[in-house]
């Protein structure tokens, strides 16, 4: 089934780890921000609706998509945030631009998460339209920001089963 026809945003919950003590930060590009609020929207309430305590949730505003790297190293660096989300959103438009900055962005992401040993998780849309950005950010197609949010509770689900040795065989 292509992505035009269901709705992206279709998870699997089941056995999702505890995440009352987890501390997360949210960071949001502020370009695009009628998208980018949207998918802050989604990646919070789904913290709050799968456990995370409120307070233990911060949000860090960077000027756009590039500065996305940056801003999380600065977060997945403190003791205290277990996992950060970084959202964004880069459309295609008239020149190249998006290329580089979807590479970038995804290169420093996967290499900050390297790094720091921590989730940090890529939840940029990288549409050809702003349609199809406003379809993943709470249209039709589901949001980013909760799948993205999903993504950090499962990966610090995957680390403390590896950590107790408690993997699942077979």
């Amino acid at each position: 089934m292509s992505s035009a026809d269901k709705n992206l945003s279709v998870f699997n919950t089941a056995d999702l780890p505890d995440i009352a003590t987890k501390r997360f930060a949210i960071l949001v590009a502020e370009w695009n921000s009628e998208v980018t609020e949207k998918l802050f929207e989604g990646a919070y309430q789904t913290l709050v609706q799968y456990g995370a305590k409120p307070e233990n949730i911060e949000r860090g505003n960077v000027p756009g998509s590039f500065e996305l790297t940056l801003g999380s190293q600065w977060f997945a660096q403190r003791e205290d945030i277990d996992a950060v989300i970084a959202l964004g959103v880069v459309i295609q438009g008239e020149t190249k631009h998006n290329d580089y900055i979807n590479h970038s962005v995804s290169q420093g992401i996967t290499n900050l998460s390297l790094k720091t040993n921590k989730p940090v998780i890529f939840g940029v849309l990288t549409p050809n339209t702003m349609q199809q950005a406003v379809d993943r950010a709470g249209g039709i197609h589901g949001n980013k920001g909760d799948e993205a949010a999903i993504t950090a509770i499962k990966m610090l689900g995957l680390y403390s089963q590896i950590t107790k040795g408690s993997v699942k065989r077979g």
